[in-house]
């Protein structure tokens, strides 16, 4: 059985992941160089790049794939952090995500499908085109 965390751990938790959902890179960056996991998830199974991601935040996104953010990381739900790009036609994350090995056929739906699905013809062309860094 899993330990129960206390108040404090669950509040700082909580603030955690909302940095990364308001893009404040500079403190979330701080705590993971003070070795908070980077690929830590919540109960979603979401990470802390997902949510970057999905809420739009590229030097978020940047910084936890410098810090070795897995971009291949699938929440509960079967998304990664490309999906999320994808659907927010992030360009500069797509890019990002993609030079640090992620892969567009990861998760259910995965980033091409989501493309086709939504109609974002640009993000599909992006993913096929398979940019390398720098690009």
């Amino acid at each position: 059985m899993a330990e129960e965390l206390d108040a404090e751990t669950l509040a700082f938790a909580r603030q955690v992941f909302d940095l990364a959902r308001e893009g404040n890179t500079q403190q979330l960056i701080e705590y993971v160089d003070a070795e908070l996991p980077v690929n830590l998830t919540n109960t979603a199974g979401d990470t802390l790049l997902l949510l970057a991601a999905y809420y739009d935040h590229p030097d978020t996104v940047a910084a936890l794939l410098d810090r070795g953010a897995d971009p291949n990381r699938v929440n509960d739900r079967g998304q990664t952090a490309l999906v999320a790009a994808v659907f927010r036609r992030s360009e500069p994350s797509v890019r990002a995500l993609l030079a640090a090995g992620a892969d567009p056929t990861a998760g259910d739906p995965d980033a091409l499908d989501t493309a086709v699905f939504f109609d974002l013809p640009e993000m599909a062309a992006l993913l096929r085109s398979d940019p390398a860094p720098g690009d």
